[in-house]
């Protein structure tokens, strides 16, 4: 009998090793979202880094993914310098990141998939905060809207909605341009809120909406029925 040489073995080892990240980061990666119809993982390290829980660069692509009732049509990441405790998931126990790590990536979202995230919490709440500097200027008020719809138009945001106390009444829209202003703030411009018979706020100097440190947004893109943004982002253990 011809034993398997220590090379094999090594080999075999790694390649175990490398799927099993690979499932452990899947499994975690569906864990964050409740939908994805696509997803694919690509670990690129070499064996010794990988025995040694180093992953030196990551590639993620995910479609049609919904997150906390957020819908993405497109995403694409680039990791690099991942730290992991790969005793820990050999074992069996959940991913779990052992310092920050930079991400680099592409989101895109079309209107269909924006508009079917409207009862999303996490899209109503991140509305609320962007127009809670807005709306105080006139007579409405961010929390007792109901939002039915949203156009994305040429670096053009509309938002149309309706007060929650009065369903069947007039509809107003929200228009707001928006613009990169560098990587951890956007600038919202000529904001204007009308209903069919009045203008309720026509403001042309801008809003300023931090984003944080964590941040860094290197392109954002409004074209008509699509929102695309490419940056960098810290994932935190």
């Amino acid at each position: 009998m011809i034993k398997p040489s220590s090379s094999n073995t090594h080999n075999r080892k790694v390649r175990i090793i490398t799927k099993v990240l690979t499932s452990a980061i899947k499994l975690w990666l569906r864990t964050q979202l409740s939908q994805v119809s696509h997803l694919e993982v690509q670990i690129k390290a070499s064996d010794r880094q990988l025995l040694a829980g180093c992953i030196p660069g990551l590639s993620i692509s995910a479609s049609h993914a919904v997150y906390q009732g957020l819908s993405i049509t497109q995403i694409e990441l680039e990791a690099e310098n991942i730290q992991l405790n790969v005793a820990s998931i050999l074992k069996g126990q959940p991913l779990q990141l052992s310092a920050v790590v930079p991400v680099m990536g592409k989101l895109v979202v079309e209107e269909q998939d924006l508009n079917n995230s409207l009862s999303s919490p996490l899209l109503a709440n991140a509305i609320n905060d962007v127009l809670v500097t807005v709306l105080p200027e006139c007579s409405l008020n961010s929390k007792s809207i109901t939002w039915r719809k949203i156009t994305l138009d040429n670096q053009l945001l509309i938002l149309n909605g309706i007060p929650i106390s009065d369903p069947e009444g007039v509809f107003f829209n929200v228009y707001l341009g928006l613009e990169l202003l560098n990587g951890q703030e956007l600038q919202l411009t000529k904001v204007q809120i009308k209903t069919h018979q009045d203008v309720l706020l026509d403001r042309n100097s801008p809003y300023i909406i931090n984003l944080g440190t964590d941040v860094d947004i290197q392109e954002i893109s409004l074209i008509p029925g699509q929102l695309s943004c490419y940056g960098r982002i810290n994932v935190n253990p």
